[in-house]
């Protein structure tokens, strides 16, 4: 039997994607970002959230997939990311769902749009219900992070 995880539910278009929650720091509503030269044209730039800077990523640009408008419903999900906090773009989080490791499947070579190798894999919950699981250290390749550490000085 594998172990109960919890994990917080968001979306991106029509797809539902998870992240284990104690991956994330927090949510927050959208707010200003400063945009900062010289960047992955998916980091949106940096916000500063109780003192602390921090890179936002849009994640429909990471993944390739086409930009939406913000809406009431954008949120920041605040995650660490090998001692790094980074905040990713989601339109919409509003789920926490408690998720057994052994519903999670190898996932196929692309889901929605993206790839593989951001996924930890696809959970299938109840009969037709799917939650994408993000490989947050691969969303964030090492020399990304290298970059957007220094965006932190």
């Amino acid at each position: 039997m594998g172990e109960e995880l919890k994990v917080i539910v968001f979306k991106l278009g029509h797809e539902e994607y998870g992240i284990e929650v104690d991956k994330v720091r927090n949510i927050e509503r959208m707010m200003p970002i400063t945009r900062v030269p010289k960047t992955f044209s998916f980091v949106k730039g940096v916000i500063n959230l109780r003192g602390v800077v921090i890179p936002v990523i849009d994640l429909r640009g990471r993944f390739g997939l086409p930009e939406s408008e913000y809406t009431d419903q954008t949120r920041l999900i605040i995650v660490a990311v090998n001692e790094m906090e980074v905040a990713f773009i989601v339109d919409s989080a509003n789920d926490v769902i408690d998720l057994n490791s052994d519903s999670i499947q190898t996932p196929p070579e692309v889901v929605g749009g993206v790839k593989a190798k951001y996924l930890d894999g696809v959970a299938k919950i109840g009969e037709d219900r799917l939650l994408i699981m993000l490989n947050l250290s691969e969303v964030l390749n090492k020399s990304e992070i290298i970059q957007l550490e220094s965006l932190e000085d």
